[in-house]
């Protein structure tokens, strides 16, 4: 990857000391393959708006990483860096602490070599526009540089550029344009790694002139115009074609930070004004921030369509035989999907959830209705494997909504014959991990409760007929779930316990698998257990006080339970090997020598055994799950997908991000939810008609 830390180790004699190139094109094409930011994000940010303004930034590592449009799984920009010099000794990056100073409002305040810079960043409600407020100080004359990268169309390798009054980028299909309130003082466009501003400024100067550059990956430079204490306001807009690009940057400009930046804030709290109040336990700034991320999640032209993470985690984000087409997170899947709508329906956004229903009922795949594993916003499946439990999502998620409307059941019938009908059912082609299949007791939970729930969704319409055939389905896989999926025969106690999944519905056998994830040769299925059994509680299939829930609960805080500074955390199952090497280098499918990858800590275990404790009557441990995953949030309040165990590399602290998806949005929505779980004494989304049916006399 060409950073600027690299380019600044280059001795600077070893750089052109040639005069400003005045004209021509740059240079060193292609330039080095475009490639993604870490997803570790510290801030992301959109006006609370409609279509109008169809873009998101992300911020990361003390700058502005990502930035998507037109809608949330196509990235446009890969990064915009502000670089400060004297001409002569240094030059920094300017990369700061990041704190959320409004609602998703970001700040990031920088020091370097005998200056300060503080950067605001918001959206424009009424264009597709990042406005960026730059307050830079300093003792003596120095000068900063703004270094763009772009990426259109989420690709980034085949886009052209040109310099002027304002740095335009297109790529046939979608433009950008950078624009500086004071103008530039001087421009280029080159290709990365090669004519670059990162490569010129290697000597302290800004040495090149490139006009424009492209088709390639290109990077566009501009001088401007501070010196001592002074804002300036950069505008980086979008459109269809170039015209329309700085058509909308120079509208935003004019416009004004400060007036943007106002009703930026409006439409935030008009939308949390309709919401619940945030319940007593909650951290109150990790809430509120929990919940606008959610609503942030949604595209602005396709409703309904939450994402899971606004970034790229490790080789999906650099490797293209692995991606293809970079994309992947930044998609919708129904099992995220389920979790973010409940969290919208507990925090008061009813709305929203019904949206989220209607997409995945929209998007249900022809002819047979069951959901693609995971979709692009505009509905197109990206990957497509069967996993059930998501194909159970929308029964789960009508039954909370009280949808028995016709063309709502239509669907959901499609779906359920699906699934009953699917070979070997409850068998899944892929569990909840995504990695395996079989006969998991999460998914088959999913399954069951989605049977029962839309049973009565469909009693309550008339169709009793189908109502009972699917009783019957549920019941028969209900009674079934211990012969598949628990063990007594296993090596971690001598009770029964749940597995993380069968591959033969025979739990006592010694059957063997390989893990994935980097992981080397098969080990005995009844080795392997994972949190996600208590889907069984939490849907309602069993009691909390089972005995076999209750051993199970143990076996799994032996194997997989950690203490860390922010609380108990779990990883996802035994020997997970999807996260950083042991020297936290990223995650990659480094098959047929491979090295050696380690699942970290998820905090989304904090908030589902919260679930389970109040139901086991325990809520002052419950309480104490809401403060645990409140204490994983980075400076900016976002919350991520894991965090470091014990085993942590250097400098990397136990129960923080690792490089993971951060904001997962899935953490914010168990979050919001447990919060409102420990308020009112249970968890509020059990569908109550599966626990009487299986859990409990009601």
């Amino acid at each position: 990857m060409t950073v600027l830390l690299s380019v600044l180790a280059v001795v600077a004699t070893t750089v052109s000391t040639a005069a400003a190139v005045p004209g021509g094109d740059a240079p060193g094409a292609p330039g080095a393959p475009a490639i993604y930011q870490p997803a570790d994000k510290q801030g992301f940010g959109t006006a609370r708006s409609g279509p109008e303004s169809p873009v998101w930034f992300t911020l990361g590592g003390g700058r502005m990483t990502e930035v998507f449009y037109p809608d949330l799984s196509t990235p446009a920009i890969r990064e915009l860096q502000f670089v400060v010099t004297d001409g002569r000794t240094f030059t920094e990056p300017v990369r700061g602490r990041t704190e959320q100073v409004g609602d998703l409002k970001f700040r990031q305040t920088a020091r370097g070599t005998g200056w300060t810079a503080v950067t605001t960043y918001v959206t424009d409600p009424a264009r597709a526009t990042v406005l960026v407020d730059l307050d830079f100080r300093s003792h003596r004359p120095l000068r900063v540089y703004a270094v763009l990268d772009p990426a259109l169309s989420r690709e980034g390798g085949d886009d052209t550029g040109s310099s002027g009054g304002a740095l335009v980028a297109s790529d046939g299909a979608t433009a950008s344009a950078l624009v500086a309130g004071r103008g530039f003082g001087a421009t280029s466009t080159g290709y990365l790694g090669t004519s670059d501003g990162w490569t010129d400024l290697a000597d302290h100067r800004m040495d090149w002139r490139y006009p424009k550059a492209g088709p390639g990956n290109i990077v566009q430079t501009g001088e401007l115009r501070v010196d001592g204490r002074r804002h300036e306001t950069l505008a980086l807009g979008f459109g269809p074609d170039r015209r329309s690009a700085v058509a909308t940057a120079r509208a935003s400009l004019a416009t004004g930070f400060d007036e943007v930046a106002s009703r930026y804030a409006k439409g935030w709290q008009d939308y949390v004004s309709g919401l619940r109040k945030p319940p007593p336990p909650a951290s109150r700034a990790v809430y509120r921030s929990s919940v606008l991320v959610l609503a942030a999640s949604e595209d602005k032209r396709n409703p309904g369509a939450y994402i899971a993470a606004p970034g790229f985690p490790w080789a999906f984000g650099f490797d293209r035989e692995l991606a293809p087409e970079f994309g992947s997170y930044a998609l919708v899947w129904p099992r995220d999907l389920y979790q973010i709508a409940t969290g919208l329906l507990a925090a008061g956004d009813e709305d929203g959830a019904h949206r989220a229903l209607d997409y995945m009922l929209n998007v249900q795949q022809q002819p047979d209705g069951h959901l693609a594993q995971n979709t692009r916003v505009t509905g197109e499946p990206y990957w497509t494997s069967v996993q059930l439990d998501e194909t159970a999502a929308p029964m789960l998620l009508a039954w909370l909504l009280n949808r028995t409307d016709e063309s709502t059941l239509d669907g959901l019938r499609r779906a359920a014959e699906f699934m009953v009908n699917y070979p070997d059912a409850p068998f899944t082609e892929q569990e909840r991990w995504e990695n395996q299949s079989g006969y998991s007791p999460a998914t088959i939970a999913s399954e069951v409760a989605g049977l029962v729930c839309l049973a009565d969704l469909l009693t309550r319409a008339g169709d009793q007929a189908s109502a009972d055939r699917y009783l019957a389905i549920a019941d028969d896989w209900a009674a079934s779930l211990e012969e598949w999926t628990v063990t007594s025969t296993g090596p971690l106690s001598p009770e029964p316990y749940y597995l993380r999944l069968t591959k033969d519905g025979n739990p006592n056998a010694g059957t063997t698998y390989n893990l994935g994830d980097n992981n080397v040769g098969e080990v005995d299925q009844r080795t392997v257990v994972d949190p996600s059994f208590l889907e069984v509680v939490r849907l309602g299939l069993r009691p909390a006080d089972d005995p076999a829930i209750r051993n199970t609960i143990a076996v799994v805080d032996e194997e997989l339970g950690e203490r860390t500074p922010a609380g108990e955390l779990w990883h996802r199952f035994t020997s997970d090997g999807y996260g950083e090497t042991a020297s936290g280098e990223p995650w990659n499918v480094n098959w047929p020598t491979p090295t050696r990858t380690y699942g970290r800590l998820w905090p989304i275990f904090a908030g589902e055994r919260g679930e389970y404790e109040l139901l086991a009557g325990d809520p002052a441990s419950a309480r104490a799950r809401l403060s645990t995953i409140a204490a994983t949030a980075n400076s900016g309040l976002m919350l991520p997908e894991q965090v470091w165990d014990a085993a942590a590399p250097p400098g990397a602290r136990p129960g923080t991000g690792t490089g993971s998806a951060t904001p997962l949005v899935w953490t914010h929505a168990q979050y919001i939810r447990l919060a409102w779980s420990v308020a009112e004494g249970h968890p509020v989304e059990q569908p109550s008609v599966v626990a009487c049916r299986y859990a409990k006399p009601c």
